[in-house]
């Protein structure tokens, strides 16, 4: 079965641009908490502060699939796209719809 690698690269660049404007959308969530305690009671503070730190943790995880977006994309130009790059099977187009970032097959992955 052959992939379509046009798909594939309408797949990635969708969810590439998902990405940015998530990223771009929780830039004030990610700033930084004032420590003013007139403005903000201690508690009040103490949840920005976790929200922060969770909308921190969302943000790393997004570059992290951008960077795996770049991947499969240099994936696609070698001709490696949709083999798995440890053993060399080929990715089924059911598991690259879901995940078309997905470098191993599911029996590597697991």
């Amino acid at each position: 079965m052959a992939i379509d690698l046009e798909i594939a690269r309408k797949r990635l660049a969708q969810r590439k641009l998902e990405l940015e404007e998530l990223s771009k959308l929780s830039e004030e969530a990610r700033s930084t908490v004032t420590l003013d305690q007139q403005a903000v009671g201690r508690l009040s503070r103490m949840d920005s502060m976790q929200q922060q730190a969770m909308a921190e943790a969302q943000e790393r995880q997004r570059q992290r699939d951008l960077l795996r977006i770049e991947m499969a994309e240099r994936r696609i130009k070698d001709g490696d796209y949709g083999f798995c790059v440890e053993c060399d099977a080929e990715i089924p187009d059911g598991r690259l719809e879901i995940d078309p970032m997905a470098e191993k097959c599911v029996h590597c992955a697991s």
